[in-house]
């Protein structure tokens, strides 16, 4: 009597679980159609504003704030996200020769040109953690002595070209709103919840959460082997387009970084020291970008969305050299600290586009200004 009673029970938990697969995948099935549907070119090559975007802006600022002061050290202000820094190095950008003339624009415009620049290398995190645990990590680079007219008014960038990335080739959010509910969230504490904003199915955002399982990911063996990417728009000159950096090792001598210990705290820091100061061994890069094609669902307001390689290859324009250099003092790390890296110091060629990029404007600005107020540096 017991056996067949667990037999039955057996029985009854393999159909449920059958029955609940079988849910699962054509919820799963309506979703990928929905999906495809909805998501189908073409798209604008113009910006689209939101009603609701200032306001929401404004909100994404007071809580940026709030986080920047959660996560202070004593009485220095941290950046409110990329605050622990793997190094600030100084770097080459030479742009190709042979560059087709359509790419040709702005800092790109003259073939075989060298630009002296800063790069930044970070962890994504708004508090400085181990490098172990998983986690975004952040590319920005600051092109010095870039000559003419730029989108910011600060006389301290009037002759500054940034570039930020970090390595993924997407974001969580697809646009300020959902950008302002998912920040207030985490900012609280409140980390998957963030993706299920109410009861109400139809706004949850799992695919979102699945990007962002995504970008917290393993760190990578050293901050100079692994891709960044720019994930929202920007002009080239009168394109649209996306922009992202390989690592080329081959258009370096050859190479291989020793094992280190990456249960240290910083042994990406390590690994970049090891590197560039103590084996005395450059490394290289591409910068490359994406155009825009719009007949293809290719959105510029949505940065969930990864334009096709397939239907629009990357283009490399120009490539990127840190040499061998002695960087890890504490004066070059505190000036690495009040480096600001905006993607609006830039020329009009390279006008970043697109919701989340007008909301960096007035966030970075903002939490700028204030961390180095209250860190006493001059703006």
């Amino acid at each position: 009597m017991l056996t067949r009673l667990w037999l039955w029970i057996g029985r009854l938990l393999g159909r449920l679980v059958l029955a609940t697969l079988c849910i699962g995948l054509i919820g799963w099935a309506i979703a990928a159609i929905h999906f495809h549907i909805t998501h189908r070119g073409p798209v604008s090559t113009a910006e689209v504003i939101a009603p609701t975007e200032a306001a929401d802006t404004q909100a994404i600022i007071a809580d940026a704030i709030a986080v920047v002061e959660q996560h202070s050290e004593n009485t220095r202000v941290l950046r409110d996200a990329h605050a622990k820094a793997h190094g600030c190095v100084r770097a080459e950008l030479s742009v190709r020769t042979g560059l087709e003339p359509a790419l040709r624009q702005g800092v790109f415009s003259e073939p075989g040109k060298t630009w002296q620049a800063w790069v930044r290398l970070s962890n994504g995190n708004a508090y400085p953690q181990f490098d172990r645990i998983k986690d975004a990590r952040g590319m920005a680079i600051k092109l010095l002595d870039v000559p003419g007219e730029k989108l910011t008014r600060s006389p301290r960038h009037a002759a500054e070209q940034d570039f930020v990335m970090f390595n993924h080739p997407v974001f969580f959010v697809r646009d300020v709103a959902e950008y302002r509910s998912n920040f207030a969230s985490q900012a609280q504490g409140k980390k998957a919840l963030a993706f299920f904003p109410s009861l109400d199915p139809r706004s949850w955002e799992l695919r979102h959460l699945l990007i962002a399982l995504q970008t917290l990911a393993p760190a990578p063996e050293s901050p100079v082997a692994t891709t960044y990417s720019s994930v929202a728009p920007y002009k080239l000159g009168p394109h649209n387009i996306k922009y992202r950096v390989i690592p080329t090792p081959e258009n370096c001598p050859t190479y291989q970084l020793p094992e280190l210990n990456r249960d240290l705290p910083n042994f990406l820091r390590s690994a970049l020291y090891q590197q560039l100061s103590l084996d005395r061994a450059p490394a290289c890069f591409a910068l490359q970008v994406q155009r825009q094609n719009a007949e293809h669902y290719m959105p510029i307001e949505d940065t969930s969305i990864e334009w096709s390689e397939a239907i629009s290859p990357f283009e490399t324009v120009a490539d990127i050299r840190l040499p061998p250099q002695d960087f890890d003092s504490p004066e070059q790390n505190l000036a690495c600290d009040n480096l600001s890296f905006n993607p609006w110091h830039a020329l009009p060629d390279h006008r970043p586009i697109g919701g989340i990029n007008r909301l960096r404007k007035a966030v970075y600005e903002s939490i700028s200004a204030y961390r180095l107020e209250r860190n006493g540096a001059d703006e």
